[in-house]
């Protein structure tokens, strides 16, 4: 056993250690988590999640680290850098009706698979100094409240746009956990000040108008929820929201004053691949499947499935400036064998035609 007044520094051991191993920073979060809980429930009452249903399932688990892995005693939270390129690339991206974006965490490899490696090298780490212990790793891979885990942490406040804020790296970041069964001290006792203040930036950008009041999103108004979680047909009002966005979104971070404080990643996971951060809708609308699932091998993008990568592409299209080479495009895949995809193209045939007009 471990002596008690040895923790501190094995914590401090700690942070140096998931530093080597490419993590920004980490911290050991207090596990009260009851008004969390609350905020949970009346997200679900209200439907907010939409389609999530997974996020219903087990609510108390997620706000009890204890539940979840029977003889936790503290939750170890980490964050890791992912920013590639500039914040004003990606703005100009956005701002080209014929290029494609993609949010800026998808460009390169699947998070989960970078961030549980780098945990469980760091739980062997622990291992290694004070003996075998229990502990589990994750990286959203299992019911957490890993936002609110991270801001008992220390690591940061939870903004109006709902994602976790810190004043030196803004939002362009992943979490991870470890669950241990050590009882080690929480990080600083104060909270990290909420310095939203006054900025409503985040709220006033989102395309969608998806938050309903600061700190409260309803998913099913998200464009990352419509390109990524949602099945079948995305609500036509919607469709000429999204614009050139055809997985995730990243509005509420790029006009964010914090994130001129993110940090170039250094890790080469997260480096864009096949040059999706400057790609165009009609050279990605004519991946095959195989191409796709061969250029997709290891990344998230692979979460939305190849017939949803084509629907938001579609609407995507719809959305494009007009020409004869979108219409082609469009075209193309107007038999395609899965029903929404054809439902999206011909919306967005029926625009490209209606704005020659």
């Amino acid at each position: 056993m471990i002596a008690a007044d040895s923790l501190p520094s094995l914590v401090e051991d700690i942070r140096l250690w998931a530093r080597e191993l490419g993590f920004a920073d980490a911290g050991v979060a207090h596990l009260d988590l009851g008004e969390d809980l609350a905020h949970l429930h009346h997200w679900l009452e209200r439907g907010d999640h939409g389609g999530m249903d997974y996020m219903a399932r087990d609510p108390a688990q997620r706000a009890d680290p204890r539940l979840l892995r029977p003889g936790t005693l503290s939750v170890i939270s980490l964050r890791m850098d992912y920013r590639a390129g500039s914040l004003e690339a990606a703005r100009d991206q956005l701002a080209d009706g014929n290029a494609a974006y993609i949010a800026r965490y998808a460009l390169g490899r699947d998070y989960h698979r970078t961030m549980r490696g780098r945990l469980l090298k760091l739980g062997k780490r622990l291992d290694a100094a004070i003996g075998e212990h229990g502990y589990r790793v994750l990286t959203d891979s299992a019911p957490a409240l890993e936002k609110a885990l991270a801001r008992n942490a220390r690591l940061g406040w939870i903004g109006k746009n709902t994602l976790l804020l810190n004043r030196q790296a803004g939002s362009l970041f992943f979490l991870g956990e470890i669950y241990t069964d050590l009882m080690l001290p929480p990080s600083a006792s104060e909270a990290v000040a909420d310095l939203c203040g006054s900025c409503s930036a985040c709220l006033d950008i989102c395309p969608t108008q998806a938050f309903t009041a600061p700190y409260r999103l309803d998913a099913r108004r998200c464009i990352s929820y419509l390109t990524i979680e949602h099945h079948g047909a995305i609500p036509e009002e919607l469709r000429p929201l999204i614009g050139n966005r055809i997985f995730g979104c990243d509005d509420c971070q790029l006009v964010c004053p914090w994130n001129r404080y993110a940090r170039l990643s250094e890790e080469p996971d997260f480096a864009p691949r096949h040059s999706l951060d400057s790609a165009t809708l009609i050279g990605l609308f004519s991946w095959t499947e195989d191409q796709w699932l061969a250029k997709t091998e290891g990344m998230a993008l692979r979460r939305a499935g190849y017939p949803r990568w084509l629907r938001n592409i579609a609407v995507a299209l719809g959305n494009a400036p007009h020409s004869a080479a979108t219409v082609s495009a469009l075209q193309s895949r107007a038999d395609f064998d899965d029903e929404f995809v054809r439902e999206h193209v011909a919306w967005a045939l029926e625009r490209q035609t209606c704005r020659l007009g």
